[in-house]
């Protein structure tokens, strides 16, 4: 069963350079995407509270990172982790260079 979700994270992650899971009722996911949107970043965002294989999609990408907190952000299919590890990324300048890389910045 898991396995169908694996796939369909493994595909949205695939399919777009940055994607963010997240809740609409988290606080480090309005953080993170604040912080995407002042530096006017184009990112696919799948809010997990909004869709009805939400909590399938969680497990699946526990499966993948290891982690099943949100936001749990990719960029190029790499997990970056959560909203602490794109603001240290940014804090040490190494974020603008994934971006640039990734053809979304």
């Amino acid at each position: 069963m898991a396995s169908k979700f694996v796939q369909k994270v493994e595909q949205l992650v695939a399919a777009t350079p940055l994607v963010m899971f997240s809740k609409t009722t988290c606080g480090y996911c309005g953080r993170a995407k604040q912080l995407l949107n002042s530096m006017k970043v184009t990112f696919d965002e799948v809010q997990l509270d909004r869709i009805d294989s939400g909590p399938q999609m969680q497990d699946a990408l526990k499966e993948i990172t290891g982690q099943r907190s949100v936001p749990n952000i990719f960029i190029k299919g790499k997990s970056i982790g959560g909203c602490d590890d794109l603001t240290s990324l940014h804090k040490q300048g190494k974020l603008e260079t994934k971006l640039k890389e990734a053809g979304v910045l």
